[in-house]
């Protein structure tokens, strides 16, 4: 086998990243957009030793698990990796990568993930979920402006302002930037050159509010005839916020750091549950609020609180799960390492009458064992202690002195929100090497139409009921 030959495959699994996996004279390839039980047609594009890469060419016979996707680019952009694979296979799918991680990582047996496993919570509706989105703005082939998504690993733009993820509404507000910028002459932002006025449009939702926010990226102080855009956008059913982004960086990071006010509130605010969250532009706040709901009162329920608790919870955010958890605990510490996110936090916690919270800025791994080694030298004799410890990291997973200073708090209950099974799957490793049981394990779909899954797990200390 080569480079650039055409075969014929039968596709048997599929890979973590959603590709399709068959097997060509007995070598394995990986196929973007194939799903388990196609028969394609698929070109060779990449060899290594033991596995290649290859390029859907045609479907000859598909799977009974395929559907024809909502979205025209699909395929092309890089939001969406599985939106041609039937919802239920989906959710099985991403059980069966979390289950995998677990074992294959973290050395747990099949019969104990038979024991803790529940089944994943999946959506009734799995389109139009998102509560935010980031266009970039570029520029087509005529000249004129343009917004999408960018191609899976690329910067190129895929052209669509209809997405299927996002709310309907996002159309109309970017039909109205697009023809803003066509009538005034402004110009897209030109990586490579540096120059041109817009960068990316940001546009968040609430869902329980009705509010909108809009804030402009731009690589510059001044918006020409912002009036005018002002004036067509708050025309819209539940405009609330306006802003400008001033990004004048040569960088990937999409958000700069100064915010300026152009109409309206410079926040909006939306509900999860029964708790009022303020989100700014630079907020941290989770994208799919009626599955946040869902995962969040998972991480409640195993928190188990009766109201005499204390609970840390690290990598807070602007205090989505601590506002959740104070409403029922004795006193709730929040750590962050975003100033920004920090003050959100305390804001919500203020509007919502919460007074049992308080929040720290800082590295979760630097401000836990801080207060642990403080609390010896101001307390001798005694030791910190947390009865339950909640942690929501990034991808990355845990730092491992994070995790040595948890064990040493001695929390009767860890409840562990995953964004990354794999990295789950190693801090679980560590803990129930010192002293922690695993009890429960949930998978949540928070992004449908996506290979990525969160998982929600309660462990729980030895010889503690």
């Amino acid at each position: 086998m080569k480079k650039n030959d055409i075969v014929t495959l039968k596709i048997e699994d599929i890979g973590v990243d959603g590709e399709g996996i068959g097997k060509a004279d007995g070598f394995t390839l990986f196929v973007k957009d194939a799903i388990v039980g196609d028969v394609i047609e698929a070109k060779v594009m990449k060899l290594k030793k033991n596995y290649g890469y290859a390029r859907l060419m045609k479907i000859l016979t598909p799977s009974e698990k395929r559907k024809e996707a909502k979205c025209p680019v699909a395929r092309q952009c890089g939001g969406c990796q599985i939106q041609e694979m039937d919802y239920q296979e989906q959710l099985r799918f991403k059980e069966k990568k979390v289950r995998n991680n677990l074992e294959r990582i973290g050395r747990f047996s099949r019969e104990m993930l038979d024991a803790v496993m529940e089944p994943i919570c999946g959506m009734e509706e799995p389109f139009h979920y998102r509560n935010k989105a980031q266009y970039p703005i570029g520029t087509d082939k005529e000249g004129s402006p343009t917004a999408g998504f960018y191609a899976g690993r690329t910067h190129q733009i895929i052209p669509n302002t209809s997405c299927a993820l996002g709310k309907e509404v996002n159309t109309e507000i970017l039909d109205i930037v697009l023809d803003f910028m066509k009538e005034y002459g402004l110009q897209a932002y030109d990586e490579k050159m540096g120059t041109g006025l817009f960068r990316h449009v940001l546009i968040r939702c609430g869902f329980k509010t009705g509010e909108i926010m809009v804030c402009l990226i731009v690589n510059g102080t001044e918006i020409p005839h912002a009036d005018k855009l002002v004036e067509k956008l708050r025309g819209i059913s539940g405009m609330t916020s306006i802003t400008m982004n001033i990004n004048r960086e040569n960088t990937n990071v999409i958000m700069g750091k100064e915010i300026r006010p152009l109409w309206g509130q410079d926040y909006i605010t939306d509900y999860i549950g029964e708790i009022k969250y303020q989100i700014s532009p630079l907020s941290f706040y989770q994208v799919n609020p009626v599955q946040t709901e869902v995962l969040y009162s998972l991480a409640c329920e195993y928190a188990d609180l009766t109201g005499k608790e204390t609970v840390w919870d690290m990598y807070c955010g602007i205090g989505t799960i601590s506002l959740f958890l104070a409403k029922k605990a004795k006193q709730v510490y929040g750590v962050e390492i975003i100033p920004q996110a920090i003050e959100d936090a305390r804001t919500n916690a203020k509007i919502n009458g919460i007074e049992n919270s308080e929040f720290y800025v800082g590295k979760a791994e630097e401000v836990l064992p801080a207060y642990y080694e403080n609390f010896a030298k101001e307390h001798p004799g005694r030791q910190a202690h947390a009865d339950v410890i909640v942690v929501d990291p990034p991808r990355k997973g845990c730092d491992q002195a994070l995790l040595e200073t948890m064990v040493r708090m001695e929390p009767d209950r860890i409840v562990y929100v995953s964004c990354d099974s794999a990295t789950l799957a190693r801090d679980l490793k560590y803990l129930c090497e010192e002293g922690y049981e695993l009890k429960k394990v949930r998978p949540a779909d928070m992004f449908p139409m996506t290979v990525h899954v969160e998982t929600v797990c309660l462990l729980s200390k030895f010889n503690v009921k």
